[in-house]
């Protein structure tokens, strides 16, 4: 007789990797869910929110991208998690709101419990990082559309903000200050680009150990991304910021203009910034021209605030003077890569829109 295993999917695989990683999930609950895991939804209260004058709803969703094919070539499956949170959050603090639950779908080939303890155990420690509920996420086994090695990965996050603390970038004004927060890498985007460089062009060993790096080339592209989330809630908290950018596709010429009004531009000084060894080394090669390379990747700067010119300095020194938020959560070869790191980069102009990079 025909069963459903037959056809390449295996349910009781699917109940144990359930049982693998059930307790992570549970980890990162706090005191507003509802239920428990196997509802139909995530259940969330909102009691700790009541007191808002408005209180609005914002949300986020996103994906890791290619970046997927590095961890699947290396065989290392606990970042990714990580990186999938992280792209989501970082979006719902630019507006200022605090991220309140995070769902995850993940589709695959084949079902490996392991790897799926992997994976989710990478994502409960992005919700840990951003203080955020991994209520519900779906994990779907398709054979036929996926080889058995092959997964992708989609996540999904609310936040809230009162409407009167909306960050809206209106207030944006010629004089005003960029303050890059650093970045631990590549984070989540690029990689199309990446694997053309160092795979396709320069047919370089993901396993090899890279002196410059630290770790093999695979390890420094798999370090997670950075999820800005305290940082950004606590600086928002304590000082004036009027424009959040994360630097995600498009790079530093892309994003930060997103957030400023029409009729004003940027000039970024390129120097002014400590970068990733990874950017070092892709510079080294001198096959990506200076523009290209800041259009496509956030170059060590993964979150930009804009603040007024006199604020500058206060902020850039408040935000040096905090802790790392995301040191625990990851292998300790990555810790100095996850590191805060303010820097003043330029300034908002009205001599022309843009951005023009010096």
């Amino acid at each position: 007789m025909l069963t459903y295993k037959s056809s390449g999917v295996d349910i009781d695989e699917g109940n144990r990797a359930v049982d693998l990683i059930k307790n992570k999930i549970k980890g990162t609950y706090d005191s507003n869910v509802i239920g428990d895991l196997g509802n139909f939804s995530g259940l969330y209260s909102l009691k700790d929110f009541v007191g808002m004058e408005e209180p609005v709803l914002l949300a986020s969703t996103d994906g890791v991208g290619t970046k997927l094919k590095i961890a699947q070539l290396m065989d290392k499956h606990d970042t990714v998690g990580i990186d999938l949170v992280a792209m989501c959050v970082n979006d719902l603090i630019c507006q200022g709101a605090k991220p309140m639950f995070f769902l995850d779908y993940i589709a695959l080939g084949k079902l490996v419990p392991e790897h799926i303890e992997k994976v989710v155990g990478g994502i409960a420690d992005g919700c840990k990082m951003s203080e955020c509920a991994l209520i519900g996420g779906e994990t779907a086994e398709m054979p036929g559309m996926y080889a058995d090695d092959d997964y992708d990965l989609a996540g999904f996050s609310i936040g809230i903000a009162d409407k009167k603390n909306i960050i809206s970038g209106k207030d944006v004004k010629a004089g005003d200050t960029l303050i890059g927060i650093s970045s631990s890498g590549v984070h989540s985007n690029g990689f199309s680009f990446v694997r053309k460089i160092f795979l396709e062009e320069y047919k370089m060993d993901l396993k090899k150990n890279v002196e410059e790096l630290g770790m093999s080339l695979g390890d420094a592209l798999l370090t997670p991304t950075k999820v800005y989330v305290k940082l950004a809630l606590d600086t928002i908290a304590n000082n004036n910021i009027k424009a959040i950018a994360h630097i995600t596709g498009g790079g530093l010429i892309e994003n930060i203009v997103r957030v400023i009004p029409k009729g004003l531009g940027l000039d970024i000084d390129t120097k002014s910034w400590e970068k990733p060894p990874i950017f070092k080394m892709i510079e080294g090669l001198n096959a990506v021209e200076k523009n290209e390379l800041h259009k496509s990747f956030n170059m060590g700067v993964g979150l930009v605030l804009i603040v007024n010119k006199e604020d500058a300095q206060t902020v850039v020194d408040y935000i040096n003077a905090r802790e790392n938020d995301n040191a625990e959560f990851v292998e300790d070869k990555y810790k100095g890569l996850m590191e805060d790191k303010a820097y003043i980069i330029g300034s908002v102009v009205d001599s022309h829109e843009g951005v023009e990079l010096l």
